[in-house]
């Protein structure tokens, strides 16, 4: 399908067959086609400051958006715990547990493994509309594959779980019944072996050819492609392999969804079933990120994200009208988001209200907000997300 995505993007393209993207600054590619300018939203609370240096919180500015990558100083970062300083001189990542030969590797080892990139977009998953969709991102991540590391190392045949242990830590309430334990703990998820040892999850050291910052879990991260961003272990000290199930607390109880099942429909019905799952792979969503006057018609930019499921398509709404399909960017990879772009003509001076809904190549239809009334807790929020521009 043909791109209609923005002047930078295609200058960059250009540049990167050339070799020569390396030598071209973020600043210097134009931002807008010459005579292109933004419509305002008028959906944005007085309180989003994604720009505020100072907040524990960083989230994109999706306004921002001008290109498959988001630039290092621009990727959403949240933690629960603290952001370690951590000398890679100095840092080892352990393999511990039910491996055949348990190790130790410095960065410079895994830099001297087989290197793989691969663009993964993905989002925190509670990202919604409360956070204007900020946290949420996507980059070419370079590292190396987990599944090639434990092969090297030899897996136990008794293995069925692999636990990632970050740096971070802090004190946390362990409630065990009448119980209550404040304990310091290490940030851990865990995944079964079946998924470690697939080709994409990667140990990775760089985003977008630079080493990871400190916010993205410099020296090194675990990335889980198609995965919800708790899943991507940041500031990574060690991999552990055991055969029970791991029951930490973000993997157990604080990321789970919460969602009724069967009956009528209401809370009260005794046919309804209560069913809590983990919180993993991302749902089906797209969102409208900007809107922009161009030459004779308005430009709808926005994104998908998901597990890496084909798309079977996009669509575009306008003021309750018909649904009409809008355009996937040809640069667009299986675990990267989606840019899409949608040609808007005829737009009337005034409020208008716009949504996208995406569709999936198994049928999965992106719901809107009233779908999900049975979720109820607030993670994995991927319901249609109107947005509110004024045309002048």
């Amino acid at each position: 399908m043909s791109a209609e995505i923005t002047r930078r993007e295609t200058l960059k393209r250009g540049l990167a067959a050339a070799s020569l993207l390396a030598l071209i600054p973020e600043w210097a590619t134009p931002a807008l086609a010459d005579g292109d300018t933004d419509v305002p939203f008028t959906d944005i609370p007085k309180t989003f400051n994604p720009n505020n240096p100072n907040a524990p919180t960083r989230m994109l500015d999706i306004r921002k958006i001008d290109g498959l990558l988001t630039p290092k100083e621009q990727f959403f970062a949240i933690n629960h715990f603290n952001r370690p300083e951590i000398d890679s001189a100095a840092y080892r990542l352990k393999f511990t547990g039910m491996v055949n030969k348990p190790a130790e590797f410095s960065l410079a080892d895994l830099r001297a493994m087989k290197p793989v990139e691969l663009i993964n977009g993905f989002e925190c998953s509670g990202n919604s509309a409360r956070s204007m969709q900020g946290l949420s991102s996507c980059g070419k991540f370079t590292g190396v594959r987990l599944s090639a590391v434990l092969k090297q190392l030899g897996v136990h045949p008794k293995a069925r779980e692999v636990v990632f242990f970050g740096t971070d830590r802090g004190m946390q309430d362990v409630v065990f019944r009448q119980q209550t334990f404040k304990l310091d703990q290490q940030f851990g998820r865990s995944v079964t072996l079946e998924h470690a040892m697939k080709p994409e999850p990667l140990l990775a050291y760089a985003l977008n050819g630079e080493p990871l910052t400190r916010e993205q879990g410099f020296p090194l991260r675990l990335i889980m492609p198609g995965w919800y961003g708790v899943s991507n272990v940041k500031w990574l000290a060690e991999v552990h392999l055991q055969e029970d199930r791991y029951l930490g607390n973000y993997q157990a109880r604080w990321y789970r969804s919460l969602r009724g099942v069967g009956g009528t429909g209401k809370d009260d019905d005794p046919q309804t079933q209560w069913v809590e799952t983990e919180v993993t792979r991302i749902q089906l969503k797209s969102v409208i990120a900007r809107v922009r006057k161009t030459a004779g018609a308005h430009e709808v930019l926005g994104f998908v994200l998901n597990d890496g499921t084909p798309l079977k398509s996009v669509e575009v709404q306008i003021d309750n009208g018909p649904w009409e399909k809008a355009k996937l960017d040809s640069a667009n990879g299986k675990y990267s988001w989606k840019l899409f772009t949608y040609r808007w003509e005829g737009a009337t001076p005034g409020e208008h209200t716009l949504v996208s809904r995406a569709t999936d190549d198994n049928g999965v239809v992106q719901p809107v907000q009233a779908e999900l009334s049975r979720k109820k807790t607030f993670l994995e929020d991927n319901a249609q997300f109107p947005r509110k521009v004024m045309i002048s």
